[in-house]
């Protein structure tokens, strides 16, 4: 059986940082590798879930919201996935590090946030979401991996 593209990376030399998992046709998805992979240290659910509602509402507000396919998480705990349409790397990583401040600096109420809205409403915290936020952000003005996956050894 075919190995999906994911899974063809080695893992062992990801970081945090933001890399370009699959291009397919005018779609690219990008990785938004929150956390180093098997290291132990993953998000909790509460944390993932609130961060993917700040920055899938955030990033649909954004100057890229006609082209947003998705946003959503990874089942590792590790990161997110974006998915765009007609993307432009310097305008995504502008985009992602902007939106990482919104949601850092977001007071109030989490988007969806109610039964009506969510699946899982009650599962959400903010300070960890805004903690991961800030984390990412740290780690996204040291990055210079030029959207590519560290090759190994």
């Amino acid at each position: 059986m075919k190995k999906i593209t994911s899974f063809t990376v080695d893992h062992r030399y990801i970081t945090e940082g933001i890399y370009i998992s699959r291009v397919d046709g005018a779609v690219t998805t990008y990785d938004l590798r929150t956390r180093k992979p098997n290291c132990g240290d993953y998000m909790d659910h509460s944390t993932m879930h609130t961060f993917e509602h700040l920055f899938a509402t955030f990033v649909r507000n954004s100057d890229i919201a006609d082209d947003v396919l998705y946003f959503g998480p990874m089942g590792c705990q590790t990161g997110f996935y974006l998915l765009v349409q007609n993307a432009d790397n310097d305008t995504v990583r502008k985009t992602v590090i902007n939106v990482l401040k919104k949601i850092v600096n977001h007071e109030g109420e989490v988007f969806g946030a109610s039964e009506i809205e969510c699946g899982n409403y009650k599962s959400l915290d903010l300070d960890s979401a805004k903690h991961e936020a800030a984390r990412y952000l740290e780690s996204l003005e040291h990055d210079n991996n030029n959207f590519e996956y560290p090759k190994g050894e």
